[in-house]
């Protein structure tokens, strides 16, 4: 009877994984390491960024840092709503096109939210009904009649897919390894929601991240081979969240995603809080981005909801 209790409660861990989207192998990216990226990170690049705010909103503080960090404790900060935006960040690459890194809020959320991808249970606990649609990722494609090669999904949170469903259907979606695969009772919930944002599309590639030689991150990748765009493997937010630096003609531009939410947590070195899988593993990819940044100060730092001052 208790060998079958565990094989059950083994199922029933297995079934909360967060997406059953399948997943495959990325065919774009080539495994590299930290020296790499820090021998040409400071040399501009052919690549521009614009970083587009899709919403306007508001989540609670605890959420966004980690309240039992010292660095908040010492500050006195206070538990409340804490005023964010929902972005999306367009990239474009002279030879390889548009691609985007997350995708915003979806179009459908600002006319027929009953019918949005984000919805249910799961957008009454997030607030989802206070958030105030600025520009939706579909009204921004319309607008400017891009063409999409590529989306590049920091992590798989409600808040960071919800723009997917305006992406064209067949436009690739890239991830983390691991992301759709962490086992957590909350995901029961979750899932439904992720799938339906990620319904129709192909497969989530996952980047070819090895290990970084350097020991500097859990893996590192030149996207386009060409040392323009690189993501960084930077787990503990969730298992397979990703940064990006990115060079630019005006220097390199660092998008943090969720590893690091608030102006405040970045410039005091406080990791997010209930809002992260691990938030030790969050602490320590924190450090390691705040470290690159220590050692090339001119890069433009972009975080996951606020922007710096």
């Amino acid at each position: 009877m208790r060998h079958l209790s565990f094989i059950a409660l083994v199922s029933l861990l297995e079934g909360c994984a967060l997406s059953h989207h399948p997943t495959t192998a990325s065919k774009l990216g080539i495994a590299r390491r930290t020296a790499d990226l820090e021998a040409v990170i400071d040399v501009p690049g052919p690549v521009t960024v614009e970083t587009v705010r899709s919403a306007d909103w508001a989540v609670e503080r605890t959420g966004l840092l980690n309240f039992d960090n010292p660095a908040v404790k010492a500050a006195g900060l206070e538990p409340g709503n804490e005023p964010i935006e929902v972005d999306f960040h367009v990239l474009r690459h002279p030879t390889f096109g548009v691609f985007i890194i997350d995708s915003g809020v979806e179009t459908a959320w600002r006319h027929h939210p009953e019918d949005a991808a984000i919805r249910g249970l799961v957008a009454s606990v997030l607030q989802w009904q206070t958030l105030k649609v600025v520009q939706s990722l579909g009204e921004y494609l319309a607008a400017t009649q891009v063409k999409l090669e590529g989306v590049f999904i920091t992590h798989l949170h409600p808040d960071h897919v919800s723009g997917v469903p305006d992406v064209p259907k067949g436009t690739p979606l890239y991830v983390g390894p691991g992301e759709t695969e962490a086992a957590a009772f909350q995901n029961v919930v979750l899932r439904p929601n992720i799938d339906r944002a990620l319904e129709g599309h192909t497969a989530l590639n996952e980047w070819p991240f090895g290990p970084d030689g350097d020991a500097r991150f859990a893996g590192v990748v030149d996207v386009f081979g060409d040392g323009s765009v690189w993501a960084l493997w930077v787990p503990g937010h969730t298992p397979g969240s990703v940064a990006f630096v990115v060079r630019t003609l005006d220097g390199p531009v660092l998008l943090t995603g969720d590893t690091s939410h608030t102006a405040w947590g970045w410039l005091h070195d406080v990791e997010p809080g209930g809002f992260s899988d691990d938030r030790q593993g969050n602490a320590v990819s924190l450090a390691k981005l705040r470290r690159l940044f220590r050692e090339h100060p001119k890069m433009s730092v972009r975080l996951g909801h606020q922007r710096l001052p």
